[in-house]
């Protein structure tokens, strides 16, 4: 009797450990980049459904960084695929070496006047620490993605959404927009 209760007693806990496995696995699947809504710099709402279908890069940004550069090149890549399904949304920040100090009026200004940004720019936000924004949270955090837990290393770390709004690469701050990861994932 006592091994027939032990044996009915395992077997409900192994059917509520696959129960909950499932649970957990579907509520990762679920997540996606479609379930943000943020402000662009003019403080219009922006919503990530609009973007349903397409490449997505996104890309935390600073004017005052030996990698602002990098600006140019993903204006090039904007306007060359951007028919091709693809959209790129930066996100100022001012997390590495207070190196992103304007306004949001400032910035759009910056990026406007020096490297002609025509792809979505976001209000400025927090990438890491106490105050990261839940845009952030979801690309960094394994949990909520899906694929990996990584931090953000410096400005300009790229991270690669796909069709499905789901996060597929994470991409360092060196490398550069035009690199043939990149471009590959693209035309991929």
């Amino acid at each position: 009797m006592k091994n027939i209760l032990i044996l009915a007693l395992s077997l409900l806990f192994l059917g509520n450990s696959q129960a909950q496995t499932q649970k957990n696995k579907k509520a990762m699947e679920k997540q996606t980049i479609y379930q943000f809504k943020v402000q662009d710099l003019s403080g219009k709402e922006f919503d990530f459904t609009t973007l349903k279908g397409k490449k997505i890069i996104i890309v935390n940004t600073a004017s005052q960084c030996g990698l602002t550069p990098q600006y140019k090149e993903l204006e090039a890549l904007y306007k060359k695929y951007k028919s091709k399904n693809l959209v790129i949304v930066g996100f100022p920040a001012n997390n590495f070496g207070s190196q992103e100090p304007g306004t949001n009026s400032e910035i759009a200004s910056f990026c406007q006047k020096n490297y002609g940004v025509t792809f979505p720019m976001m209000s400025k936000i927090s990438v890491k620490g106490k105050d990261m924004h839940k845009v952030y949270q979801f690309l960094t955090q394994k949990s909520k993605n899906g694929l990996q837990d990584s931090q953000v290393e410096w400005n300009f770390q790229k991270y690669l959404i796909n069709e499905k709004g789901q996060l597929e690469k994470v991409i360092s701050p060196q490398v550069l927009p035009t690199d043939a990861s990149i471009v590959n994932w693209i035309n991929g």
